[in-house]
């Protein structure tokens, strides 16, 4: 099964890292990665740019409604993602404490994927 594994953190506390500190969290980061890759079970993974270079769309209005910037306004935002193929929620679980044992501060939602496309084509394909 694929969970999506939600990385959480205050935009202006990873921000206010320097070049260094940024590089020595990314490497750690980047070693749970590749040991996942190697058991098969990693798929995407990304790092989304600051909250300030997002755009909603407030579908909930006759015309939709185009905003600057992020809809939800929260203490942590979302600052990437995961998705993982595995067996059970507690191996999504232990994903998550790995890599948190790396990544000082935030924190990770792990949430089971109804429908995983590859981006290989259409469902049903």
């Amino acid at each position: 099964m694929h969970y999506a594994i939600l990385c959480y953190h205050q935009e202006a506390v990873v921000g206010a890292w320097t070049q260094e500190e940024d590089a020595m969290v990314m490497g750690k980061l980047i070693a749970v990665q590749e040991k996942l890759a190697k058991e098969g079970k990693l798929g995407p993974v990304a790092r989304l740019m600051p909250t300030k270079s997002a755009t909603t769309l407030r579908k909930d209005r006759n015309p939709p409604l185009v905003l600057d910037g992020p809809f939800a306004e929260t203490k942590e935002q979302l600052l990437g993602f995961y998705v993982v193929d595995v067996a059970t929620m507690e191996e999504a679980l232990q994903i998550a404490r790995d890599l948190g044992a790396v990544n000082p501060g935030g924190s990770y939602e792990i949430r089971p994927i109804a429908l995983f496309l590859d981006g290989s084509g259409p469902a049903g394909a």
